[in-house]
């Protein structure tokens, strides 16, 4: 066979190869696209089932003899049945999970279909409907694993962020009607960052729990909350011939900001907060464009002295924010504690004002 004529058959083989692996990526795309609608799907449908058994369940209860057993006794023979028929997954304690679903989420139609079973029975474990209903929108929101659902209620997230709101904000009589979102709404004290193992850290410096975040991003964006993401470590800020450096540079795409942090292992002074505003004033005056707003400092440090922070700042001051960051889950008692603390400064703080 002549050279050519081999050379144009191999070209058609090769080409034909490549064609081949183009079709197959693309089908493969499709096909696993789908698997995962199906999925989501069977899962949604399976979510609204069990909230169907759970109104059957309660229904029949409401209806049959008002013993106090009853109940008990309704769930046991319903499950021995089920067992019986070859039905899996309906065990007693699935049942009156089932119950409990239902109760707990009286509205089949506001059940989310990003969230799944698993979520579900770990949102069932929070005690109140406000933070219930917090965890099933943030984790819908932001397609929180279950893995990190669980984390979030665990520390506490829903109770931290809400007793930071209750701390004083200064009044401005020429305030605007308020944003969608503010900055106070992203902030909590204490952050936990139990995820890094600090105690495990020896000679801890700040460059360390620094590299340590940087290693752990994705559950110190998480502790953070909705809608940050990393911009830069370390980065240089150069004022007339001065080099500075920020430790940490994030953006919130909610807020449409930046978010500088600074991290201090010891006690909180007043030029780290100094040194904060200078950066926050570079960023919002030199690095913003018109549609954002201005930049948000948060000081995160092991120790802090809220007399210090209050005098330090101005008293119209609302981008900049100090928080003490703890490597431990809070218990439910440490966090009973710590906002009767900040109850208790919130009363002193007013009666400062009042005067």
């Amino acid at each position: 066979m002549p050279r050519e004529k081999t050379a144009q058959i191999d070209e058609k083989i090769i080409v034909s190869q490549i064609d081949f692996g183009e079709l197959y990526n693309r089908v493969r795309e499709i096909l696993e696209a789908a698997r995962k609608r199906v999925a989501r799907s069977v899962n949604s449908e399976m979510v609204q089932a069990y909230w169907l058994v759970g109104q059957a369940i309660v229904e029949q209860e409401q209806q049959g003899q008002s013993r106090a057993d009853y109940g008990e006794k309704l769930i046991v023979s319903l499950a021995e049945k089920m067992k019986v028929e070859g039905f899996k997954g309906f065990q007693s304690r699935n049942l009156w999970r089932m119950r409990d679903f239902y109760l707990k989420f009286p509205k089949v139609n506001a059940v989310r279909s990003q969230l799944s079973w698993t979520h579900y029975r770990l949102l069932l474990k929070v005690f109140s409907d406000a933070g219930r209903s917090y965890y099933e929108l943030e984790a819908a929101a932001e397609n929180w694993s279950t893995r990190e659902l669980e984390r979030q209620i665990n520390s506490r997230f829903y109770e931290r962020a809400i007793a930071f709101k209750e701390k004083p904000q200064i009044k401005n009589k020429g305030k605007k009607k308020a944003a969608k979102y503010q900055p106070q709404d992203f902030i909590k004290d204490p952050f936990v960052l139990e995820f890094l193992n600090l105690k495990d850290i020896p000679d801890l410096t700040e460059s360390k729990l620094e590299q340590s975040l940087l290693d752990h991003l994705q559950e110190f964006l998480l502790e953070l909350g909705r809608g940050f993401s990393f911009v830069a470590r370390q980065k240089r800020i150069t004022i007339d011939g001065d080099h500075f450096y920020v430790d940490l540079v994030l953006y919130n795409r909610l807020l449409r900001c930046f978010v500088l942090i600074e991290l201090k292992l010891g006690a909180l002074t007043h030029q780290d907060i100094g040194q904060m505003m200078l950066y926050t004033n570079y960023y919002t005056r030199e690095m913003l464009e018109e549609w954002e707003n201005p930049t948000i400092g948060i000081l995160l440090c092991a120790e802090k002295n809220d007399a210090v922070v209050r005098y330090t700042l101005p008293e119209n001051e609302k981008q900049i924010f100090a928080s003490r960051y703890q490597d431990f889950l809070p218990t439910e008692a440490e966090l009973v504690e710590e906002i009767e603390r900040e109850r208790a400064k919130l009363l002193q703080l007013k009666g400062l004002e009042k005067e």
